[in-house]
């Protein structure tokens, strides 16, 4: 039968477990770079502020990737989620803007709300 005693194994169980743990990760990488992707975009291009958003949040990043030990070839996965939270935090400034004046910072944005 499929859903025998024995189907899930604990070696299954580890997998699932190492699967859970790399998508917070990555969650984690994306709301990191949405907070940094907001402050990004109240900023010129090509200033100390600017490159201080872009780059802060890589070693965080990085940190988390090896702490807990997530493979190399996963990298890409978290240079998805880098973009997308960077993209994303942008988009939300441009939104907030058409309802009021934000800072630079989306958790005191929020709080205003």
């Amino acid at each position: 039968m499929f859903w025998d005693k024995y189907y899930i194994s604990r070696c299954k169980l580890t997998n699932v477990a190492t699967l859970i743990q790399e998508t917070a990760i990555l969650l984690v990488t994306f709301i990191v770079n949405v907070l940094f992707g907001y402050w990004r975009a109240a900023t010129r291009k090509l200033t100390a502020e600017w490159f201080a958003s872009v780059h802060l949040p890589i070693p965080i990043v990085y940190s988390l990737r090896i702490l807990y030990a997530v493979p190399i070839t996963h990298i890409p996965l978290f240079i998805v989620g880098y973009f997308l939270g960077q993209f994303s935090g942008g988009k939300i400034r441009k939104r907030l803007e058409l309802k009021m004046s934000p800072t630079r910072c989306l958790i005191a944005d929020l709080m205003r709300l």
